[in-house]
C-alpha cells in the first residue's frame, strides 16, 4: 500500500506545493521562505522518517501567519489523505523527547475529530523568523484539516530547544499511530 499525497493550495496570501510519504526515509526538501520553519519541518520529516517536499510562496513581508498556518492545513490534508481510511493503523501514540534544557512530551490519536492542547511557554516573540506565537497555530492547523488529536507539553529554558524537541517529539508519535499493526480499523465505530 503506497502511503503518498501531492496536494496544492492557491490563495491570494499563499502559494503551496506539497508531496508527502508516510512511509519514506526522512528525506526533504522544503522552503517555505521562513528558514527556522523550515528547519522544524526538516525535523519533522527526519524524525517521523516522513518524505516531505514544500514548496511555498506567501506574504512573508506581512508576516509568518498565512505561510504556516496554510503548510498546517495543507500538510495536515495531505496526511489524512495518504492514511486513506486508516485501516490498520495503530491509532494513537505518544513520544517523549529531550533537547539540552527542554523535554516535549506529545500524545496523539489519528482519531478523526480534531482538537489541539498545547503548553508551552516562550520567552521571545520570534525565533529568528518564525513568530512563536504562530507554532500552536501551525498544530491548530495541522490537527484541524487531518482531523487527529494532539496532546502536548513541552518545558524548558531555550525557545528554540523547546520548539525543535516539540516538531520531533510529535513527528515519532505520529509516525508511531500510522504505523500499521493489524488489517482492522481501530474504532468501535468502524470508521475513523
Amino acid at each position: 500500500m503506497k502511503r503518498k499525497k501531492k496536494v496544492m493550495r492557491k490563495t491570494s496570501e499563499t502559494d503551496i506545493e506539497i508531496e508527502l510519504d508516510i512511509d519514506g526515509e526522512g528525506n526533504s526538501d522544503i522552503n517555505t521562505g521562513i528558514d527556522f520553519f523550515d528547519h522544524m519541518l526538516d525535523s519533522f520529516a527526519r524524525h517521523g522518517f516522513f518524505n516531505l517536499k514544500i514548496h511555498a510562496a506567501g506574504d512573508t513581508e506581512v508576516d509568518d501567519h498565512h505561510t504556516i498556518e496554510d503548510v498546517g492545513i495543507l500538510l495536515g490534508e495531505a496526511f489524512a489523505a495518504a492514511l486513506e481510511d486508516k485501516k490498520g493503523i495503530k491509532r494513537m501514540s505518544h513520544a517523549i523527547i529531550p533537547m539540552d534544557d527542554a523535554l516535549a512530551t506529545v500524545a496523539v490519536d489519528i482519531s478523526g475529530r480534531s482538537y489541539t492542547v498545547l503548553n508551552i511557554q516562550y520567552k521571545k516573540e520570534k525565533v529568528g523568523t518564525l513568530s512563536t506565537e504562530n507554532v500552536e497555530h501551525f498544530f491548530e492547523s495541522f490537527a484541524n484539516s487531518a482531523r487527529i488529536n494532539i496532546n502536548a507539553r513541552v518545558e524548558g529554558e531555550n525557545d528554540h530547544h523547546k520548539i525543535e524537541a516539540l516538531f520531533k517529539a510529535f513527528s515519532r508519535a505520529l509516525k508511531d499511530a500510522s504505523k500499521i499493526e493489524h488489517d482492522i480499523i481501530p474504532s468501535t465505530k468502524g470508521f475513523l
